[in-house]
């Protein structure tokens, strides 16, 4: 009699994904990293092409759109904005300015593939994923990105302008603005809060292999509510509609660093407690 072939208790454990750097020797990494680098640099090339074909639309409209006191932005926010004068001190000013202004716009409309070619690379080294993971996970972190400089310019960039543009320590003193010190400030605020947007994506990271936690971000919680107020005091017009409208976004943007500090902090246990019980 044949004997049949019982389930055993525990069933077997689930088929890890893949390690697509497991066989991979150091030269092989630096040869993966150097491919990386040159197609993400590739993709910034292609944001710079596109930037240039559409030069003029982006200096014109985009770049010198909130130079003009009918510019939509201001009244959306209700500012009562002004004109700003923008002269050329320099002889390759305007050169230099229009070159370097074209080149941050390529790169913004590229970053999309350099931060998949980068995290692709790193990913792996983290944990063991698919690369519908590394897609996902790449999304997450451009739509940041990109949202962080639509608030950066919608946002930042109108309040701060007119608010520069008023300032007048005399009347015997005319804010005639150099093109280099416009393009390089605005350029600077857009892609700062490009940066700062960051901090929900750090926050989920960071979480997720153990080195940050929800309850040491919400101790810090009225340190970090303090210091937006401070910023967007610093960044508006003296008037308290103008703070609140810059500092609400920062005060959301931190809650949602906490959020997602909470879901890494649970996805961690869940992984660690399956880890163990398979073992």
């Amino acid at each position: 009699m044949e004997k049949r072939e019982t389930m055993t208790k525990n069933p077997p454990p689930a088929e890890m994904p893949e390690d697509r750097t497991s066989d991979m020797a150091f030269l092989d990494h630096l040869e993966e990293l150097r491919w990386r680098i040159i197609k993400g640099f590739g993709g910034i090339g292609i944001g710079m092409v596109i930037a240039f074909i559409f030069g003029d639309f982006f200096i014109d409209k985009v770049m010198l759109g909130p130079t003009d006191a009918d510019f939509i932005v201001y009244q959306l926010l209700g500012i009562d904005a002004i004109d700003l004068t923008l002269q050329s001190r320099k002889l390759p000013g305007q050169f230099f300015t229009y070159w370097g202004t074209l080149i941050v716009i390529g790169i913004i409309i590229g970053s999309p593939i350099f931060f998949y070619q980068l995290w692709a690379f790193i990913e792996p080294a983290l944990e063991k994923t698919e690369k519908w993971k590394t897609r996902g996970n790449t999304a997450f972190i451009t739509f940041f990105f990109l949202l962080g400089v639509a608030f950066g310019y919608f946002v930042l960039v109108p309040f701060a302008l007119q608010f520069f543009t008023q300032f007048q320590i005399s009347t015997a003193i005319h804010n005639d603005f150099d093109i280099n010190e416009y393009f390089s400030s605005v350029t600077m605020w857009v892609l700062s809060c490009g940066i700062i947007f960051q901090l929900p994506v750090l926050s989920y990271f960071l979480s997720k292999f153990g080195l940050l936690t929800p309850e040491f971000l919400k101790e810090y919680r009225r340190h970090a509510i303090i210091f937006c107020f401070v910023l967007s005091a610093f960044l508006t017009p003296p008037d308290p509609v103008s703070q609140i409208l810059i500092a609400i976004p920062l005060i959301l943007l931190f809650q949602l660093a906490v959020f997602m500090s909470k879901i890494a902090v649970r996805k961690r246990k869940k992984e660690l407690d399956k880890a163990f019980g398979d073992a």
